[in-house]
């Protein structure tokens, strides 16, 4: 009893160490006795503690339960109830083991069905252009663009299914989509139960200098300059942060992400900083200024799964490589961001 109590519980740690995985609750029932599997271990959970709070299982010092005393017999007259006891219990392990494994699906069928279907099902909110948006005629958008190239890639049909941004997780967790591109940056207290793709786009804090700037290459080459940055942005926070530790540093701050450009362009500041996403689309459509490559902070965006769809996610990142490569990931960026 003691090695299958101790297999038992090895084979449950191990299945627990499996990302993210469900059990489907059991219920197992014999004259006064009932075991029962979780529902979910989170991570943090330990099987041991949880079996350890169970009436029937508690040993330190706990007395046992009435109809278990019978099979505590200290007279070999009653030694019967002994094995019979035994029987039965090793029958409730063996049993409960085998229901678990059958109820745990570890094997990930996720590309296979989206193969089946033909169609890639895209979970995004239509309200934040130019990633994603419908202005009556149908949604465009550099997010829109990427999802027909990577289902042209996958050799799929794209469906794109509108939610609220608030309800994009909860739309993928209850499987009404299949993958969420909507310009949704990684957050890594959400991989407990999704998980996110190579990074298609970085959406972090970049320099804007003047185009005949050759001076100024880091924000270390910002001391005795002037820096224009949004009031209350996180470009403003972090712009903070550099003025402990660069000598001189002036923090110049206006009432928009335009307006600090502006003033670069003007000549009212030696740079601005900004997110990669006001600062490319002011370029676009503004001479006199250029954005230095290396970006001082980093906001990735990806592509969102859930957890135990590794399959899928392999070929997403698989496609974004292929995209990458060609080409065609940049020259939808240029197409929507500009150079």
């Amino acid at each position: 009893m003691n090695k299958l109590a101790t297999e038992f519980t090895e084979t449950k740690e191990k299945l627990r160490g499996k990302t993210h995985f469900s059990l489907t609750t059991f219920h197992f029932s014999l004259p006064q006795i009932e075991f029962r599997s979780l529902a979910r271990y989170p991570k943090n959970s330990s099987f041991q503690t949880r079996r350890s709070e169970h009436p029937q299982m508690r040993t330190a010092g706990a007395k046992p339960a009435p109809h278990l005393r019978m099979l505590r017999s200290s007279n070999s007259k009653n030694s019967h109830y002994n094995v019979s006891g035994s029987i039965w219990l090793t029958a409730v392990f063996l049993l409960t083991f085998i229901l678990l494994q059958s109820g745990c699906k570890l094997a990930d069928d996720s590309w296979e069905r989206v193969q089946a279907t033909g169609v890639l099902r895209v979970g995004l909110d239509p309200t934040y252009p130019p990633f994603e948006v419908d202005d009556g005629s149908g949604v465009t958008g550099l997010d829109v663009d990427l999802a027909k190239a990577i289902a042209e890639d996958l050799g799929l049909d794209v469906q794109f299914v509108y939610f609220g941004y608030d309800g994009l997780y909860d739309a993928l967790a209850t499987n009404q989509v299949d993958v969420l591109l909507s310009a949704l940056v990684i957050i890594p207290e959400r991989t407990r139960d999704f998980s996110y793709s190579t990074p298609y786009f970085d959406a972090g804090e970049i320099l804007i200098v003047p185009a005949e700037n050759d001076t100024i290459k880091t924000m270390a080459d910002l001391g005795g300059q002037t820096l224009a940055v949004e009031l209350g942005s996180l470009g403003h926070v972090e712009a903070t942060e550099w003025a402990k530790r660069v000598a001189d540093l002036e923090i110049r701050p206006f009432p928009t992400a335009d307006e600090a450009m502006t003033a670069v362009q003007q000549g009212a500041a030696d740079a601005a900083l900004t997110d990669a996403i006001s600062g490319r689309l002011y370029l676009r459509d503004n001479n006199g200024l250029k954005r230095l490559p290396e970006s001082v902070t980093v906001e990735p965006f990806a592509l969102v799964v859930r957890s135990e769809n590794e399959q899928l996610l392999t070929m997403l990142n698989q496609s974004l490589a292929t995209l990458q490569q060609s080409g065609q990931l940049d020259q939808i960026e240029s197409k929507w961001l500009g150079q």
